[in-house]
């Protein structure tokens, strides 16, 4: 394992769920994180007391949102001076069929899901080019692999996070930049929480594994491919789904 002390890292939608995890096992290297959220303060701030004594910070914006993606972004470098790390983990959905599905809810979901990876990569890229370095890993899901019924534009997103991660990989693999992507199955966080109870009995039968993973299990896959010595690895895309899909 390289030595990571002193590297920066943005992780969006980093102080609960999947994205703490990976704050955490970041923070246990020697990175100082700064953390994205949306709109649930509390999390926000207990994260920010949490860890402030390693450095870390928190940065509210809209990942939706181009100008809150290039706010965050400059905010960032601002404080830290420097950017290594970019973890696009901030996702949402609306889930609807596609015959009763809104325009605003298909363009909400693709917003937050892929142009928000976009739009940071893209503010962010400049100084890792510069700098010679930089490490940007996308969190995509099964359910880009599988689709999703009832989840057309969660699934097209998550999708889209494959082709992003490999045309970003080609254009900065010279650059000692590496692109990749981890897709979480069934993970144990709020969002699966919410799954009905027939729906989730249906989704843990056909992992292979039996069981939901748990968010350190996607947190140590991120932490491996952001390690200075992963620098051969690049347009990836890592599974962690119990075997849901292969």
């Amino acid at each position: 394992m390289g030595d990571m002390s002193g590297q920066v890292a943005l992780v969006t939608g980093g102080t609960r769920g999947v994205g703490l995890a990976i704050s955490k096992r970041l923070i246990s290297r020697g990175v100082t994180v700064a953390a994205g959220y949306s709109a649930n303060a509390e999390a926000a701030r207990r994260f920010g007391d949490d860890y402030a004594d390693y450095g870390a910070t928190v940065h509210q914006g809209d990942i939706g949102s181009a100008d809150d993606c290039a706010r965050v972004a400059g905010e960032v470098v601002a404080r830290h001076g420097r950017l290594d790390i970019l973890v696009n983990n901030a996702a949402t959905t609306l889930d609807r069929t596609v015959r009763k599905m809104a325009p605003a809810e298909w363009e909400r979901v693709i917003g937050v899901n892929l142009s928000g990876a976009f739009h940071l990569s893209r503010a962010l890229l400049p100084q890792m080019l510069e700098r010679g370095y930089g490490r940007i890993v996308n969190i995509s899901s099964v359910i880009g692999s599988t689709g999703g019924f009832g989840q057309a534009n969660y699934a097209a997103a998550k999708a889209g996070l494959f082709g992003l991660t490999m045309s970003l990989a080609l254009e900065t693999a010279r650059k000692n930049i590496t692109v990749n992507t981890v897709t979480p199955g069934l993970i144990s966080t709020d969002m699966s929480a919410a799954i009905p109870a027939a729906a989730l009995e249906q989704i843990l039968a056909r992992i292979p594994a039996g069981r939901p993973g748990a968010p350190d299990e996607v947190a140590r896959v991120v932490e491996f491919l952001a390690d200075p010595e992963s620098s051969y690895i690049t347009g990836q895309v890592y599974a962690v789904n119990g075997g849901m899909y292969m």
